[in-house]
């Protein structure tokens, strides 16, 4: 059962990490990146479920190009604050052959759950693979992948808001977050 005081418990635990105005300019750039580089293509974007619902939404209609889009459902977090392995919950289909796919997340943190997507539309025919993600967390370890659009870098942190979430918690937040450490 959802708990109201736990979650008012984070947020009085949090610092701001980026306000409303700097995520609405980073969504607002990132849409002219992608613009110029999609344009032309006709690309497929596939938005990860649950938490790029929100840089999704803010994103397509900024988008002013022929598009087609879908979701897929990946996920290494569920209700945890660390990862684990990938639960494809909805994987991509055979729509991703021969298109230019864009994968609009909301965060790259360490970057095995982007990893196994590209992998997967990789093997399933995409002609080419991009990411756009609302948030890159800095961290001192290499990734397996760098983001090719960026909104936000953001420390190496728990952070929640615009779509990421705290144990389920505050993906509704205009606002980046992130909690304090323990």
């Amino acid at each position: 059962m959802p708990d109201p005081a736990q979650a008012w418990a984070f947020l009085e635990q949090s610092d701001l990490i980026a306000s409303a105005e700097d995520v609405q300019a980073a969504i607002a750039r990132v849409a002219g990146e992608v613009h110029a580089r999609f344009a032309e293509r006709y690309p497929l974007l596939l938005a990860v479920m649950g938490g790029a619902v929100v840089f999704a939404g803010q994103l397509l209609p900024r988008l002013r190009f022929p598009l087609d889009f879908d979701y897929i459902h990946a996920s290494r977090y569920g209700d945890r604050t660390q990862g684990r392995a990938v639960d494809w919950r909805v994987s991509p289909g055979e729509q991703v052959r021969g298109r230019h796919v864009l994968v609009v997340d909301d965060i790259l943190d360490a970057g095995q759950t982007m990893s196994a997507i590209r992998a997967r539309l990789l093997a399933h025919g995409a002609e080419s693979f991009a990411c756009a993600v609302l948030v890159d967390k800095t961290l001192r370890r290499p990734k397996p992948l760098q983001a090719d659009f960026v909104g936000l870098r953001v420390p190496d942190r728990f952070v929640f808001g615009c779509g990421m979430d705290a144990r389920g918690y505050w993906r509704n937040l205009p606002e980046i977050r992130a909690l304090r450490a323990d």
